[in-house]
């Protein structure tokens, strides 16, 4: 089910790419933005994540942290994130938990047809551990943009 501004942010625990445990509570205290993504190394993907390394300054002057979250395994991200040198941390949610936990997991249209499978999306947590924002079948080009107008600006 899509998470809704003012929702308490589901906890999670799930490996980085260096296969260091992460949980909700290493950010306690702090603002976060947490986009879901589906593969590594797909041209959607990587324009998405690259979008946020471009303004992740603009992120973190603002008081931001972001955090990908995708279904590959531990051993796919840390090569995805060392070729687009993301300065932020990639998340693996191989058994699909944390997806469906906020509402990233569900039915997708591809071309007249359904099929179960990660939804774009991007939630943003406040330092309290409330969603303020919660973007579903976001476009990977230009969402980056969007995200920094609603929360920076």
């Amino acid at each position: 089910m899509a998470l809704q501004p003012g929702d308490k942010a589901p906890s999670f625990s799930r490996p980085d790419q260096a296969g260091v445990e992460r949980t909700r509570d290493d950010y306690a205290g702090k603002r976060l933005v947490i986009y879901f993504y589906p593969r590594v190394f797909t041209p959607g993907c990587t324009t998405q994540a690259c979008d946020l390394r471009d303004n992740y300054t603009t992120f973190q002057d603002a008081g931001y942290e972001i955090v990908g979250v995708s279904p590959d395994p531990v051993d796919k991200l840390e090569p995805f994130r060392v070729k687009h040198d993301l300065p932020f941390p990639l998340l693996s949610d191989h058994d699909l938990t944390m997806s469906k936990a906020y509402g990233a997991w569900g039915v997708k249209k591809n071309y007249g047809r359904e099929y179960e499978g990660l939804i774009r999306s991007t939630i943003v947590v406040d330092e309290d551990g409330l969603v303020t924002h919660a973007w579903y079948n976001v476009k990977a080009k230009g969402h980056a943009e969007r995200i920094e107008r609603e929360l920076v600006e």
